[in-house]
């Protein structure tokens, strides 16, 4: 695992101190684990393994970096991100966004591709504060490392049977599509052109934190039984950050 996180930050949600680092023990990793569970599967209603054990994991959570953000006197964790560095996906042979899409094409990338996974937020402790801290730790930890691309998914609701997600990605794709080069193609595609129809938009805040962000949409979006959740792929090229996000973030991890 990733050492204690460096630098050591702190904000206030609320009335309740926040810190930020990264898990340094199996107890640290089970308490991410535990909230993922409490969010994605008692919240959302996912379907994972082992649903007995109270956590969500699965095989590449020992080969991740786990970022958390833990609050109050009794320091619980309220917030993560797991981290999968390309050394340690060539290590147990893929990224979990395989399991989801063809990424041929991101092949010349790899060495440089920074995946991230499971992000949740208690639900307590969603007005902003800590995924402003987690991402200062995202953007802190890839200057560290000097690594060029973050890549993840986007996970859309799939409750109305898929209509949301299809116009949503109907409507960002038309200016945050990423070049060819760097598309990837779902395995589980949604009927997208089946599934659109006149709806609102109500795009997720953190799907529009991300465009703002600079990141590209890589692709039509998959399809996730387990969560039934529809993944839109995306990839942050660095050098794409929008600076004003960027100054904000490290001066979040200040």
């Amino acid at each position: 695992m990733f050492g204690a996180a460096d630098p050591r930050s702190a904000a206030t949600a609320g009335k309740q101190a926040l810190r930020l680092c990264f898990a340094d023990s199996e107890d640290d990793v089970r308490e991410a684990q535990r909230l993922r569970f409490e969010v994605f599967v008692e919240e959302m209603g996912a379907h994972v393994p082992n649903a007995a054990s109270g956590l969500d994991q699965d095989l590449f959570d020992p080969y991740c970096d786990h970022l958390m953000v833990r609050a109050g006197p009794e320091d619980r964790v309220v917030g993560t991100y797991r981290i999968l560095r390309p050394e340690a996906a060539k290590q147990i042979g893929s990224y979990y966004s395989e399991t989801e899409f063809d990424l041929t094409r991101l092949h010349h990338i790899r060495g440089q591709l920074v995946e991230l996974g499971r992000s949740c937020v208690h639900a307590d402790f969603r007005s902003g504060g800590v995924i402003t801290l987690l991402w200062a730790g995202l953007a802190d930890y890839m200057a560290r490392h000097r690594y060029e691309y973050l890549m993840g998914c986007a996970s859309m609701s799939m409750a109305d049977g898929g209509h949301m997600a299809a116009n949503i990605y109907a409507s960002l794709s038309e200016n945050h599509l990423a070049p060819v080069e760097w598309r990837v193609t779902p395995r589980c595609p949604l009927p997208l052109e089946a599934l659109r129809e006149p709806l609102p938009l109500e795009i997720p805040p953190l799907l529009k934190g991300y465009m703002r962000a600079g990141a590209y949409i890589c692709g039509d979006p998959a399809w996730d039984p387990d969560f039934n959740t529809a993944d839109l792929p995306l990839l942050l090229p660095m050098s794409r950050l929008n600076p004003r996000y960027a100054r904000h973030f490290m001066a979040a991890a200040a």
